[in-house]
């Protein structure tokens, strides 16, 4: 028989898709109603809104844990209760044992994720895909690896530098990726004077002495830095091992982050790229708010609400910006300056991306059931 599958263990594999630290600040990611150590007791159930008609309909389909893009909690709560539809769905999830998690921001900064999908949606019908040149995040994220939140650097006789390296190495430091013992050297020469009543390794106390000597430097997680240093102690020859422990900046990652800023590879009107996202999404209707008539060459994109995004997007050289929706005010500032603005309806610039999700989860997870909502929908019609 195969290993039970745990809740824990679809989460990591979501988080493999989607890391949490690419969500914006203020959002709500990751599970937010269940037991992680729950074994997956049904399909995973997919949704941008958790609402009570999706709720019943996860209920049905025997549903091991839902997937609401949308946070299920996000404000702070004081009370839930069956008094109102957010305490109703709220109280069904607690009394159904379901696990509920939310992606959101996370998966829309991803490579690949909600953002990328939807600049997909630009391309005329049937281009070959992708059908776009350059394309970067509006507002890359830095991505820091937990093993590799600090730099640790010592000093040590070269005779020892093997033995120091490979103690730090048993408590984790140098590891990179998939690398494990990584480190770096250099050579030089340490001066020391030691005090009266010291026991120097070379030479004695009282007198000025040198010593050739290598930089060993190794990259190592926090938590791991009070063990090295005790491991370091240890094994370092001399009574007071020289350390520096020196924290790293988090790396951007041009790929990865908020919105998108594409160029695309034949400049079209605003007019056309609205028809080609219109038959892409599949809407009724697309929103524009025309800046002029000419072909524009560089677009920025957002799912959803992406009007905190038009300052980045126009700075970063856009002449029109896509998203969900925006203010009456914030499209008139856009097209005052240049940019026009193309609006979808929130949900339609992120549901179209959840097949795709499915997909990938069962790449992560294979044999996995994964089924999308049918009562999930955009809130507002074209009439």
């Amino acid at each position: 028989m195969g290993e039970t599958r745990t809740i824990g263990t679809i989460l990591a594999a979501l988080e493999t898709i989607a890391p949490l630290p690419l969500a914006e600040p203020w959002d709500n990611v990751g599970l937010l109603l269940g037991d992680r150590e729950k074994p997956l007791a049904g399909p995973v159930f997919l949704t941008i809104d958790l609402t009570e008609a999706s709720l019943d309909e996860a209920k049905r389909a025997g549903a091991g844990l839902i997937i609401a893009y949308h946070p299920t909690i996000f404000h702070p709560l004081k009370r839930i209760t069956t008094d109102d539809p957010k305490g109703r769905t709220l109280v069904g999830v607690i009394e159904s044992g379901i696990p509920v998690y939310s992606p959101h921001t996370a998966l829309d900064a991803t490579e690949g994720g909600v953002t990328d999908w939807l600049c997909e949606m630009l391309a005329p019908q049937g281009a070959d895909l992708p059908s776009h040149g350059d394309r970067r995040a509006l507002q890359p994220c830095a991505v820091s690896d937990p093993n590799a939140t600090h730099k640790i650097v010592t000093f040590v006789p070269q005779d020892h530098a093997e033995r120091v390296r490979d103690g730090l190495a048993s408590v984790g430091a140098g590891r990179i990726g998939a690398y494990s013992n990584c480190s770096f050297t250099t050579q030089g020469e340490g001066t020391f004077l030691g005090d009266e009543g010291t026991t120097p390794m070379i030479g004695k106390a009282g007198a000025l002495e040198s010593a050739p000597e290598v930089r060993l430097e190794m990259v190592i997680a926090e938590g791991a830095i009070p063990l090295a240093m005790e491991i370091l102690r240890a094994l370092h020859p001399y009574e007071e091992p020289a350390c520096d422990v020196i924290p790293l900046a988090s790396k951007p990652r041009r790929t990865v982050g908020a919105g998108r800023r594409i160029h695309l590879d034949q400049p079209m009107t605003p007019k056309q790229l609205a028809a080609n996202l219109k038959v892409n999404l599949g809407v009724d209707a697309v929103k524009i708010a025309c800046a002029g008539d000419d072909p524009v060459s560089t677009v920025g994109v957002c799912p959803g609400a992406g009007g905190s995004l038009i300052d980045s997007a126009i700075a970063d050289g856009c002449t029109l910006f896509l998203t969900g929706e925006v203010s009456h005010h914030e499209a008139l500032g856009a097209i005052q300056r240049g940019c026009s603005i193309l609006l979808a309806g929130h949900t339609n610039t992120e549901r179209g991306y959840l097949p795709s999700y499915a997909e990938r989860i069962k790449a992560q997870v294979p044999g996995v059931e994964v089924i999308t909502s049918r009562a999930d929908g955009p809130v507002f019609a074209t009439v």
